[in-house]
C-alpha cells in the first residue's frame, strides 16, 4: 500500500508452519512451498526437519539492504 513490493515468499512464516505441519504429521520432514505466484513474483522454499526438530528453510534471496547496526 505504500509503495514496497510484498516479500513473495516468507521464510520465518514457513518456518514455524513447518515445525507445526511435522511435528503433528500432517506433512513429511521434508516438503516444497510455493508462494507469491499470484503477485507475479513467484517463489520456491524447501523445508526440512532434522530428526531433533531443527527447521530449515532454504531457497533463492535477493539482498535489498546491507548494513551494521551497533547496540
Amino acid at each position: 500500500g505504500v509503495g514496497v513490493p510484498e516479500d513473495p515468499a516468507c521464510g520465518s512464516m514457513n518456518a514455524g508452519v513447518g515445525q507445526w505441519l511435522t511435528s503433528t504429521g500432517a506433512a513429511p520432514s521434508s516438503y516444497r512451498v510455493s508462494q507469491g505466484a499470484r503477485l507475479g513474483r513467484a517463489a520456491s522454499i524447501e523445508v526440512t526437519v532434522d530428526t531433533d526438530g531443527t527447521v530449515w528453510v532454504s531457497g533463492a534471496a535477493v539482498v535489498c539492504v546491507r548494513g551494521t547496526i551497533t547496540l
